[in-house]
């Protein structure tokens, strides 16, 4: 998972996707970069400047100065989040960019190739040279082998090789283009701004809706599923921007986790609000919960796990008061906001050593309390055995572990960080015979007096439907469907993003 962004005929293009990937930090922590596209009337063509470096957006832009040098009329920015857990190298750091016969051509990407073993493999056998091992330099290589004439056209060629996830953003000599794959897994939308001084408008495109709030930038619609987006001068002079689509998909496959977990509330994802989402997940869990409130016992405490789990437990509160099961919502967690966030910290050790300067206890508000703690999933236990460690420091009277979503029980190959089954906790105890016995396994293990996970019925009720569409989510992460064959899926180390 990524965060991608894109400006064009902005009069501060690396500003804008500086502040961009800065409401973006969330989708990814590892590296950030952007690349700026500016006229040179010397030469009289579009040359592309950038800048890239390990670490959060604010530190990899550290020196004001570098945004002097990086003037220009459009640009693309990439938050990178390795999915396979490695620690990333510099080679790796996007947006990558390159010079072939065409002109300039950078690109941003979101998603997971499936087929990239094989494409890449094809390639070099080609002769051609990679410089990173990251899935997303095989599309700029597809597009630049192609022999149309125009680069969206090429794009269209390269996409129609490639399976899998991906939204991105592209530079492409003086064009801004977009895509997204045709089952629409990862989010894309597009935006304007117009000056207030001279009038002029801007598009922009990025992975989450929260990216346009920060620089007053109005929404305009997603990127559908398929589509191939030209923004140029043209376009902006018309305020219409043209359009490609690739063959439709039998299905469409929103990644469902997207709403659970990853996307910030204030966004919205898929044309929809990721807030009143994560409300229906706390609302559907609190339906199926089984504690009550016992006589003589001090009320039920609903904590939540900070920060992706806070909303879910609001509404986990406002339906257990409509249901006359007395709970309030307390702070029971701090969190650290200088720590990243533990799911997405490369390398297992760095997750564990991370838990206990990411959260602290309000011990006053856990003493001998009944607590019903929610948090929106468990993937790997670590963080989870951890905190729960934390929490019994404050001596609660009980923790009631809700998650407001299914068990994970197998690996995710469209970008999310688990990309094997051995790496999931659920793996551990699937042999037992049911999936009441794993699930009482796995609370053993983690440590807490029970465990609730949101059924797959309950997750489904809580997400719109799409007209139309008999199947409009990716939910192979809960329960095993893909929507995409995986079998030349990589889970090697360092190869996606």
């Amino acid at each position: 998972m990524c965060g991608v962004f894109g400006v064009f005929n902005s009069k501060t293009p690396a500003e804008d996707t500086f502040y961009g990937l800065y409401s973006l930090q969330h989708r990814g922590q590892e590296a950030a970069g952007i690349v700026v596209a500016e006229y040179n009337k010397i030469k009289k063509k579009t040359l592309f400047k950038q800048h890239k470096g390990m670490g959060l957006v604010a530190e990899v832009f550290r020196d004001e100065t570098v945004f002097e040098r990086l003037g220009g009329y459009a640009a693309i920015g990439h938050n990178r989040y390795s999915t396979t857990g490695s620690a990333s190298s510099a080679s790796n750091i996007q947006p990558f960019s390159l010079t072939y016969r065409s002109g300039s051509l950078a690109i941003a990407h979101n998603g997971n190739l499936t087929n990239s073993r094989t494409l890449r493999r094809e390639l070099t056998e080609l002769g051609v040279i990679f410089q990173a091992s990251s899935d997303t330099e095989i599309i700029p290589h597809l597009a630049a082998r192609s022999r149309e004439k125009e680069p969206i056209h090429q794009l269209y060629e390269a996409l129609l090789q490639v399976q899998g996830a991906y939204s991105m953003v592209l530079l492409a000599n003086n064009q801004m283009i977009a895509a997204r794959d045709p089952y629409g897994f990862r989010p894309l939308a597009l935006g304007k701004k117009v000056d207030p001084l001279t009038g002029e408008l801007a598009y922009i495109v990025a992975s989450e809706t929260c990216a346009f709030d920060i620089i007053q930038a109005e929404y305009i619609r997603d990127i559908e599923p398929g589509e191939i987006l030209l923004i140029d001068h043209l376009a902006v002079a018309n305020e219409k921007p043209t359009s490609l689509f690739l063959p439709p998909s039998e299905r469409k496959a929103r990644c469902i986790f997207e709403y659970v977990y990853f996307a910030r509330p204030d966004s919205f994802i898929f044309k929809h609000s990721v807030d009143k989402i994560r409300r229906n997940l706390g609302k559907n869990l609190a339906r199926e919960s089984s504690i009550q409130h016992q006589p003589g016992e001090k009320e039920l405490t609903v904590v939540s796990v900070p920060d992706s789990s806070n909303t879910a437990a609001l509404g986990f509160v406002r339906e257990s008061i409509k249901m006359e099961r007395p709970a309030r919502f307390e702070h029971g967690l701090i969190r650290n906001h200088y720590v990243g966030r533990t799911f997405i910290q490369p390398g297992i050790h760095s997750r564990d050593i991370k838990v206990r300067s990411k959260y602290n206890i309000v011990r006053g508000v856990l003493l001998d309390r009944p607590i019903i703690l929610v948090d929106d999933s468990i993937v790997r236990g670590t963080t989870a055995k951890m905190l729960i460690k934390l929490i019994r420091e404050a001596d609660p009277k009980a923790i009631h572990l809700h998650i407001s979503s299914p068990p994970i029980t197998n690996p995710c190959f469209y970008g999310m960080d688990f990309p094997t089954k051995r790496q999931l906790l659920t793996h551990m105890f699937d042999s037992l015979d049911n999936d009441e016995e794993e699930i009482e396994k796995i609370r053993e293990y983690i440590g807490v007096d029970s465990l609730k996970y949101l059924s797959m019925q309950g997750l489904m009720n809580s997400v719109p439907s799409f007209e139309g569409e008999t199947c409009s989510y990716c939910t192979a992460c809960f329960s095993g469907d893909y929507p995409i064959e995986v079998s030349d899926a990589t889970t090697d180390k360092d190869e996606n993003d």
